[in-house]
């Protein structure tokens, strides 16, 4: 046999998924035998790294807090490293929008007008396998400008092209992060890290015609816990580059601060990816997840409000996204701003113009903060933000200037989450019941992106959902009206959510309550809703996650 269309072992590759259409166009012997190479080379390091992570949300649940890190101060303390410099296509990035790579999406985020695309592979894709593969189709189709096509609605058709290659934007791909398996793909009879396949793929197909384009084969990393992860991420890229015969430090990578781990060594994880970093992403909803799921059995002090009032000026939030702007411009590094989660409405004017107003105002203290750009999910907000930035910037491509030596780092101050004004409310508990179902619906149904009330959500608001309701329950928080929250309480809210949704032909809603009452309800916290979700319905062979899956992650 010449290519992988089939399901069958060679050199202890085995691919276990039914084969769709083009696969072999992806799946070619070499492009496996390169996932395979980087499989091998980092895999125990990873499981060591993931076993790692749980080790240290085992401390911070036994009462000790986060903090600077004692034996890398030297690295903070060396005022005279620097990141690369900008690579092309990197040097402006004042608008990104993110979005998923199905089709639709990858013509309409290259035509949108903005600076950078993320193209994502992680929180808002479902990884079925037939959306792991067109998404890699759709990628070198788009950059062999051959994804063209025309929709049928009904009467209507839609014709769906790309602009000129000049006013496209810099594309740059999000893989998974580490602790999502490909269950499709095994070597040696384990499965590949996720992110492994979604990089190794589009590096190998990609990254030569990237440069012959003019740009390169760029990246954001999601998930990152710690230095010694994003030094992981660097060994794969040396060993990438050194595989294909590209030059050392073609590859850019953005890493999303979305942990709360991680941003006590913001300059740690710059430092280790130095040769190959652009800049750092303020990972908003990940990050509000992570600091539940951390502290989430730490008591009052810990506990957060209604999801909806944990605004970027919260305390907490604010010295984060300070302390992540002075970290890179010290470094050289890029900071981009969070995702406006507000979706335009089109047939709602009023709620239109207070969708538009909540961006910009969001992108205003961005911009004023010292971002380089920041992130919009809809074409419509693209030119909100870019009108924010212009103000500021004006013909300048960044703030890379702007060093904000003003910002005093406080390791203290990134978890004063006791700070935190605001409620806990009955509306806020049925919001996240009914966010939490339709969500997962969406997503066992292949589309991991979703517009609930005029807002964007993806697995990291799902997640919030879900783990505030778990923590609530734990702590037996206390709502504003002194309703005190139990778990038989959140069953009838959920009950009666259920029952409120409207229904369809071959909807998810039974699964999706399913998984939802797992991860919300268990008397253990499941690390990611994702994990049971995905190994329950998404893989072709199905089966329960295992513990060391739902734990070590």
């Amino acid at each position: 046999m010449n290519s992988f269309t089939d399901n069958y072992t060679l050199n202890g590759i085995t691919l276990t998924a039914q084969p769709i259409h083009r696969q072999n166009e992806v799946l070619t012997p070499d492009a496996i035998e390169f996932v395979a190479a980087l499989h091998r080379a980092t895999t125990e390091r990873r499981q060591e790294l993931m076993q790692a992570r749980h080790a240290r949300r085992g401390q911070i649940a036994s009462g000790q807090d986060p903090r600077f890190l004692p034996e890398t101060a030297d690295i903070r303390n060396d005022p005279n490293w620097r990141v690369a410099p900008p690579a092309p296509g990197l040097e402006d990035r004042r608008v990104e929008i993110t979005g998923p790579v199905d089709r639709k999406m990858t013509i309409n985020a290259l035509n949108s007008g903005a600076k950078v695309w993320l193209a994502d592979m992680e929180d808002s894709s479902t990884p079925t396998w037939r959306n792991v593969i067109q998404g890699q189709l759709n990628l070198t189709d788009a950059l062999e400008r051959r994804i063209d096509f025309t929709s049928t609605d009904g009467h209507n058709s839609k014709e769906y092209k790309l602009r000129a290659a000049e006013e496209l934007p810099t594309i740059v791909v999000r893989p998974r992060g580490w602790h999502l398996p490909e269950k499709h793909m095994l070597i040696d009879g384990k499965p590949v890290a996720g992110g492994v396949v979604d990089f190794g793929l589009f590096f190998f197909h990609n990254a030569r015609r990237l440069l012959a384009q003019g740009k390169g084969p760029y990246f954001y990393l999601p998930k990152i816990e710690n230095h010694l992860e994003a030094r992981l991420w660097n060994d794969i890229f040396i060993l990438a580059q050194d595989l294909l015969g590209i030059p050392q430090g073609t590859i850019r990578a953005t890493v999303l601060i979305e942990t709360i781990t991680a941003a006590f060594e913001m300059e740690e994880i710059l430092y280790e990816l130095r040769d190959h970093a652009s800049g750092l992403n303020a990972g908003r909803w990940d990050y509000i997840f992570s600091v539940i799921k951390n502290f989430r059995t730490r008591g009052p002090r810990f506990v957060l409000p209604d999801r909806a009032q944990v605004s970027m000026t919260q305390p907490f939030m604010r010295s984060y996204t300070e302390q992540l702007v002075r970290a890179c411009h010290r470094r050289g590094a890029m900071a981009i701003g969070g995702m406006a989660a507000a979706v335009p409405n089109r047939k709602d004017e009023a709620a239109n113009t207070a969708a538009f107003e909540k961006v910009r105002a969001d992108k205003t203290r961005e911009a004023g903060d010292g971002f380089d750009g920041s992130w919009v999910a809809h074409p419509d907000l693209v030119p909100v933000c870019r009108e924010v930035f212009d103000g500021v910037l004006g013909e300048r491509p960044n703030q890379l200037d702007r060093s904000r030596e003003d910002v005093t780092p406080d390791d203290r101050a990134l978890i004063d989450v006791a700070s935190t004004e605001g409620t806990i409310t009955e509306t806020g508990i049925r919001n996240n019941i009914e966010v939490g179902i339709r969500y997962i619906e969406s997503w066992l149904r292949g589309n991991g992106a979703v517009a609930i009330h005029n807002l964007m959500e993806d697995a990291a608001t799902a997640e919030i959902s879900r783990s505030q309701l778990w923590q609530w329950i734990y702590s037996h928080a206390i709502t504003d009206t002194g309703e005190v929250i139990t778990r038989e309480w959140i069953n009838d809210l959920l009950d009666e959510e259920f029952a409120r949704l409207e229904r369809f032909d071959d909807d998810r809603f039974n699964d999706a309550r399913s998984i939802f009452e797992e991860v919300t309800l268990a008397e253990e916290f499941p690390t990611f809703l994702t994990i049971p979700a995905y190994a329950r319905y998404l893989t072709e062979a199905r089966e329960e996650a295992t513990k060391e899956e739902l734990v070590a992650a």
